[in-house]
């Protein structure tokens, strides 16, 4: 491979990995099949718009970089496309087959709370791939020997001394970031959601009755925070599957966590498909 080929892979792959260090989504761009250009070129875009990389023509890195928005609108993790299907107007590089990749950090999810359902709710985010950190203010339901199960190993267990500093330094960077808050009282709940709000996460949602979320949002309110934040809280946390076990509820929780960042709607798809 030519030295400038290789430092520019070398450079690219640094781009990406800062991309995904601030928790930013971009768009891998490579072109796979082409007569007129080189095979395993690649551009990186930002969703802002920043690139890195050359596919060989700066129209066709300006083509590219616009339907790459289009492309992070959508579900997909990947998708091929000939540059006729989206710059129909580079008739030179019409037949070139180019591969779309969505390129963004393993998503997080802050659980406070370990209880049964914040306990069940880390098994399964770990399952499906989440990157895990369980919060409890009670060392005994952090312990490693309950999470000791191949899968299981990943999950991050954290003792609280005070939750508002445990849960806003597990979230930090607070890009595709989701915290459910599954705590056993009120004054748990508020000092989670305190923390929660203060770092905007993607998505927020805080378990119990009507009653006693509305009790917990009432009190931030009167503190001063802002409304429009306390409206964005997802309380009660989790879709209406009519969940009874904790198992089930922490299912109801991760597919509303799923819904959010995906873009579903959490309607039935038989439903959708009667709709069409």
């Amino acid at each position: 491979m030519p030295a400038d080929k290789t430092q520019l892979n070398h450079n690219l792959g640094d781009h990406l990995r800062a991309f995904l260090n601030e928790g930013s989504t971009a768009t891998l761009v490579t072109v796979l099949k082409s007569d007129r250009l080189k095979t395993g070129a690649k551009l990186a875009i930002k969703e802002d718009g920043e690139m890195f990389g050359d596919l060989g023509d700066g129209r066709l890195n300006e083509a590219a970089a616009a339907s790459a928005a289009e492309f992070l609108m959508g579900r997909e993790e990947a998708s091929s496309l000939k540059v006729a299907d989206f710059a129909p107007a580079l008739e030179l590089f019409g037949t070139t087959l180019v591969l779309f990749e969505r390129i963004e950090a393993e998503p997080r999810l802050v659980i406070a709370g370990a209880g049964h359902v914040g306990a069940s709710l880390s098994r399964l985010a770990a399952l499906v791939g989440y990157d895990v950190t369980l919060i409890d203010d009670r060392p005994e339901l952090v312990d490693r020997n309950s999470f000791s199960s191949p899968h299981e190993q990943g999950i991050k267990l954290i003792t609280a001394v005070r939750w508002e500093d445990a849960v806003r330094d597990a979230i930090g960077k607070a890009r595709g970031v989701s915290v459910a808050i599954v705590t056993r009282g009120h004054k748990q709940d508020e000092d989670c959601l305190r923390a929660a709000i203060a770092a905007k996460p993607d998505y927020v949602g805080m378990i119990g009755s009507k009653r006693r979320t509305n009790i917990v949002l009432d009190k931030l309110r009167e503190e001063g925070f802002d409304a429009e934040e306390l409206q964005k809280v997802r309380a009660p946390i989790g879709l209406d599957i009519g969940a009874v076990s904790p198992e089930e509820v922490a299912l109801s929780i991760l597919a509303e966590i799923v819904a959010e960042r995906r873009g579903g709607m959490g309607l039935s798809l038989s439903q959708w498909r009667r709709d069409r």
